[in-house]
């Protein structure tokens, strides 16, 4: 057997006893893919099950399970980051967040997508825009404190206000990307009916954009939920604090107690997943649909 025969064998899917092709080396792929996602999580549940005195006196660590399951580092968790207070604010800055988005990225990403090809001054904006993905967070960090400060929006409004700024140039490419699936025709019939162009936005063009709007929320809220490093710099010199500000309160000078720390983990993950779940059929959705017409 030649070389380019043993290649081809070893990556030729095996046959199934029920007459199905199985990809060994894909299904190897998948199984140490699950495991490297799963392993990280199942050390955060066991870890924050556990009491301080078992991670020091148990011969396995963190690795083995805990004797007795307890809930009580989520009782502290929750008690140490004011955890209502800070959920309503991290919910609050998430929620405009998102909502601002959707509005402000879908408009200026279809007036864009739809002026593009006609004039080039609107592929100078777009190109303009985009390029705003490449900037990073550090060049602008004291820029930002000092204008939020002098403004006096150095508070959640200003954060608010920034992530929508942050997230502008990955939203609009990703709408004008999107409107490449929607025909013109359904534009010019509605404005042979008479429609005006905002009129037929809202009317045709935003619900058709559904799929869309919910990867967009996604991504804004996985990102907005997350970070921690804008709060921290904007809102430095105020007593509002977001769950990620919040967590930091397990971290000092001396160690880090990761029993408090994971279980608190675990609690600001729950509200994130649940809004992924009820977003993932329109994003899976919109994948197909544009796999089909693109």
């Amino acid at each position: 057997m030649s070389g380019t025969d043993k290649i081809t064998a070893a990556v030729k899917p095996a046959k199934h006893k029920n007459g199905e092709r199985v990809n060994i080396p894909l299904t190897i792929l998948l199984f140490v893919g699950c495991i490297t996602i799963l392993f990280p999580l199942y050390m955060t549940v066991i870890i924050a099950l556990k009491s301080p005195s078992e991670m020091t006196n148990d011969a396995m660590g963190a690795l083995s399970l805990p004797k007795v399951f307890s809930l009580d580092n989520f009782a502290e968790a929750m008690r140490v980051t004011d955890f209502g207070h800070s959920l309503l604010n991290s919910v609050i800055i998430t929620g405009a967040a998102i909502i601002l988005s959707l509005i402000i990225h879908s408009m200026a990403g279809y007036v864009i997508g739809r002026a593009m090809s006609k004039n080039k001054g609107f592929k100078f904006i777009y190109f303009y825009i985009v390029s705003g993905m490449f900037v990073p967070f550090a060049i602008l960090m004291m820029p930002l404190v000092k204008q939020t400060a002098i403004l006096g929006i150095d508070n959640m409004f200003g954060v608010i206000i920034l992530y929508v700024v942050f997230y502008m140039p990955m939203n609009v490419m990703l709408y004008s990307g999107y409107l490449k699936n929607i025909p013109l025709a359904m534009e010019e019939a509605a404005d042979v009916d008479g429609a005006s162009t905002w009129r037929t936005y809202w009317t045709i063009i935003f619900p058709m954009m559904k799929p869309m709007h919910a990867t967009v929320a996604v991504l804004t809220a996985l990102g907005t939920w997350n970070d921690v490093m804008t709060p921290l710099v904007i809102m430095s010199g105020s007593q509002t604090t977001t769950l990620p500000l919040a967590q930091l309160n397990f971290q000092t000078q001396f160690g880090t107690n990761y029993n408090l720390a994971f279980a608190s983990y675990l609690l600001a993950l729950i509200p994130i997943l649940i809004f992924y779940i009820i977003c993932q059929k329109q994003i899976i959705g919109g994948i197909a649909n544009g796999a089909v017409k693109g």
